[in-house]
């Protein structure tokens, strides 16, 4: 039995449940609790907050855990990151009201930022020589500036609109943050096995996103073109029609392309293309 860690609630929290569930990792949401056993695989799920995440890896109470860069940054706990998930993207970054003009680094001297990541903020203005008062507030730091708590903040932006709601512009990115798996410094030798199964799920999961799989009816006169244009991950499926002449051609596509290899198809004869999910790849 692997016990995972994830936050409790948020987006990242309903991202990381979906690919475990991709995963066939689950659990009954209308009986979530603080520790919930997964029905479908030897997994147990603990919901915590996601800056309780890397000290209860760190500590054994949880085996790995789903969490942002961020956090495992601000926390400095002794865990190791094995896995990049690639979603709940984000960035820390500087703001300060939107009437300053800002000159550059040096206008932080002497004021104060307010934060709920002072290590991270710490490090950063130590790095640049920047002598600025650090004031930490862990509810909405964005409003500080406005009912005169700071000068500056140093938060989390995923889209920039809820700081051009509270009149800020952002004027230094310094973390680029995302979902990540973190573990123990020395794990246990089971727990690596039954992780390095879930990792082994969770890359299938993630190689069939934005994957389509083409199906269509082409000339056997013009089958090596359209082997040129989709040479899929070995090679496509050829199989021959009742029909003399014709052969069905399967192949898979990476779907920002999609429609560039579709014009290239129909271009060289190729008709009744079918265009299918991948919900799953095991490459």
């Amino acid at each position: 039995m692997i016990r995972i860690a994830i936050q409790a609630k948020g987006r990242l929290s309903e991202e990381s449940l979906e690919l475990l569930k991709e995963a066939g990792i689950q659990v009954d949401d209308t009986k979530r609790k603080f520790l919930s056993q997964s029905r479908s695989f030897p997994a147990e799920l603990l919901f915590l907050r996601d800056d309780d995440i890397p000290q209860a890896v760190a500590l054994g109470v949880a085996d790995i855990g789903i969490v942002g860069y961020n956090e495992v940054l601000e926390r400095e706990q002794d865990v190791e990151i094995v896995d990049r998930l690639g979603f709940g993207p984000c960035r820390i970054s500087l703001a300060v009201p939107k009437t300053v003009d800002y000159p550059g680094l040096e206008w932080f001297n002497g004021k104060r930022i307010a934060t709920s990541y002072p290590n991270i903020l710490g490090k950063f203005l130590k790095e640049k020589g920047i002598d600025a008062k650090i004031s930490v507030i862990t509810g909405s730091v964005e409003i500080a500036p406005t009912v005169g708590m700071s000068d500056a903040i140093f938060d989390i932006v995923s889209s920039g609109g809820t700081l051009v709601s509270n009149g800020l512009k952002e004027v230094e990115k310094i973390v680029f943050s995302e979902a990540v798996v973190i573990s123990g410094r020395n794990p246990d030798a089971e727990k690596v096995k039954v992780w390095e199964q879930i990792k082994f799920r969770i890359n299938a999961v993630r190689d069939s996103r934005n994957m389509k799989y083409l199906l269509m009816n082409v000339p056997n006169d013009r089958i090596d073109e359209a082997i040129a244009i989709l040479p899929a991950m070995r090679s496509p499926t050829i199989l021959p029609l009742a029909q003399s002449g014709w052969s069905s051609m399967h192949s898979v596509v990476a779907e920002d392309v999609l429609w560039d290899k579709i014009e290239l198809l129909k271009e060289i004869g190729a008709e009744g293309i079918l265009v299918l999910s991948v919900e799953k790849m095991v490459l």
